[in-house]
Order: C-alpha cells, then structure tokens, then sequence
C-alpha cells in the first residue's frame, strides 16, 4: 500500500514511517522545511522512505503530496501544554490543519484517512467510576491542547460524510518511548523527572502513558483492517506519576524516587511549585493552573477493549521498558550535544 504520512519528522510521524517500512508498504513522509536537515535526515536512515515538502498552511502542497497515495496517516499537529500566547497556533493547526488534510485528501483522490487524535478529546472519569470509551467526547476545554483535539477531531467527523472518505481516527495516550527529535510534552515530564523534580513528592495523578511504538502499531494495523471509527490506543491501564518515578528509579537509582504522592489539595499549587522546578533545575515546564483545574478530583481511566476487540491490537511494550528506551534516548541526545 501507498501511504503517506504527516508530520513525518515528529515523535509519532518518524515511528510511523518505521512501523511502515518494516512492513512493506511504500511510504511517502511530509514534513516543513525539507532542506533542514534536522528535519529529514533521520527520516531517511529509517529506510526507504520518499519525503516531500508540505504545510498545512498551503493545500496544494498538501494535495501534491497526497497524489498517487491509496492512504493517508495525518499525524502533524502542535502538541503543546505550556505554551502561554500559542494557543491559537494550537487551535489552529488542530482544527484548519485536519480540515486543509481532508479536503486535499479528498481532492487528490485518497480515500482511506487515519487521523491521529487523542485521548485528551475524552472525558475524564471519577475516581472507582466506569472506564471511558470511543462513544464520550471531553467536557473539560480549558487547555488548550484538549480543546485543540476535540475540536478538531469533530471537525473531522462532520467532513468526512461530506467528503466521502473512508475514515478512522486513533487515540493514543501520552507517548513515551525513541525516535523523538525534540521534547514533547511527555518527554518533558520524563525529563523532569530524572531531574529530580518528584523526589520530595509526586503529583496526586494518574498518567495515560502508552509507548509510541504501540501506537504506530495500532495506526498500522486500523489502516490496513480498513475499519473506520474512533480507536484508543492505550495501555490496559494508567498508572499514577509516582508510580512512574518509582519505576524510572528501579531503571536507574540516580533517579530520585518520591518520597510520597502529595496530597490532593497540592493540586492547586502545583503550576507554582513547577515554575520554580524549571528555574532551579532548568527542567521544562509541564503544568498550568487550566491542566490543574482539570485534573482535580479526576482520574485518566479509558479502555482499550473496542481496538482489541475488533483490530486485535493490544499493548506490547512494557511501562518499565518503554520508560528505559525513553531515558536513554534522552541522554543519547544529550550525550551527542555535548561532544
């Protein structure tokens, strides 16, 4: 099959054009800025891999190289949770972006669209309440990111009728794992973490950690079942932040573990006590007063029973593991700055 990916040079795109190489599919990557070569060089050491030029910002770019294609992978987004002034930018490129990739889609000739969602477009659940599923849509937009996928993957759902594509969407939780060129936000609070920043005490939270690797695995395995719907693409269940760090501890000791989950009420407190992190440690900031109020008296608790059920796609890529390959990716990249 012909496939063309999206945002081929970010953390999910370069692991997408892996999991598709390695199967045999003939694979076409998109990414800005194409002479940069921190932008394609590591693309094409994954293998054969054809990369062209496009912007979400320009639709025939996009229809360019969309042509010839029997499907596309629309992984480009912005993802961002601290980005105090880019929330339009955020916005923006969730909502116009999906809508300029469908409609060249639709004008190129590709019927088969997979599009990269997120688990941040569901409700959050009440703490020993039910787990979430594919038929709920988040409540809380306060975040910018939140309302960014939610918007625009409705937006997706009310063109794809219109346009007549075939079309699905994955949801994946936050992607831990290699192949990222720069942070994402989970590789901030990865780092954040091996910087000590939860040895004193972790958040009262659970996480929706899921390696990325599991959920290229899982665009593949939708786009090649032809099925069409809403899939999450999570582990089977979400641990707690100290759990994490207890885990990247058992990785490696010089990684502070904390000393106790802070209570509930810390909650409030935590987008101070993280800007303060970020100035001792030079950590990079992960939390807002908007992510905060989102969280209190919530929890993370989706399931991934519909993916199983009708993709056979489960998780293969242990937390422990996927947080080992993670910290080593981080000081590989560090390693090679420095020399």
């Amino acid at each position: 099959m012909k496939i063309l990916v999206t945002g081929a040079n970010g953390h999910l795109g370069a692991n997408l054009v892996a999991e598709l190489i390695g199967r045999g599919h003939t694979v076409r990557g998109s990414v800005r800025g194409l002479r940069d070569p921190a932008r394609a060089d590591h693309l094409r050491a994954l293998g054969p891999v054809e990369l062209v030029e496009a912007d979400l910002d320009q639709p025939d770019s996009l229809t360019a190289a969309m042509s010839g294609q029997d499907a596309v992978l629309h992984a480009a987004a912005v993802y961002a949770l601290h980005a105090p002034g880019r929330e339009d930018e955020i916005i923006r490129a969730s909502v116009h972006g999906t809508e300029a990739a469908l409609r060249a889609a639709h004008k190129a000739g590709v019927k088969r669209v997979i599009m990269t969602s997120s688990v941040v477009a569901l409700p959050l659940a009440l703490p020993g309440g039910r787990a979430v599923a594919e038929s709920e849509w988040a409540l809380d937009t306060r975040v910018p990111y939140v309302r960014a996928k939610t918007e625009g993957e409705k937006r997706a759902w009310q063109l794809t009728s219109e346009l007549d594509l075939d079309f699905a969407t994955v949801l994946p939780g936050a992607c831990g794992g290699p192949g990222f060129q720069r942070n994402t936000p989970t590789i901030d609070f990865i780092e954040t973490i091996m910087k000590g920043a939860f040895q004193f005490g972790a958040p009262p939270f659970n996480y929706p950690y899921v390696d990325v690797r599991d959920v290229a695995r899982a665009h593949r395995m939708v786009i090649e079942s032809g099925a069409k719907g809403r899939f999450i693409a999570i582990n089977d269940r979400q641990p707690s932040m100290t759990e994490i760090a207890q885990t990247m501890h058992s990785i490696d000791p010089k990684i502070p573990r904390p000393l106790m989950t802070l209570p509930p009420f810390v909650l409030a407190a935590l987008p101070l006590l993280d800007t303060i992190n970020s100035l001792v440690s030079k950590a990079p900031k992960s939390m807002t007063p908007e992510l905060a109020g989102m969280l209190k008296g919530r929890v993370w608790n989706i399931s991934n029973e519909k993916i199983n059920r009708e993709i056979g796609w489960s998780p293969e890529i242990s937390i422990k593991q996927s947080l080992a390959d993670t910290i080593s990716s981080i000081r590989a990249r560090d390693g090679a700055a420095q020399s």
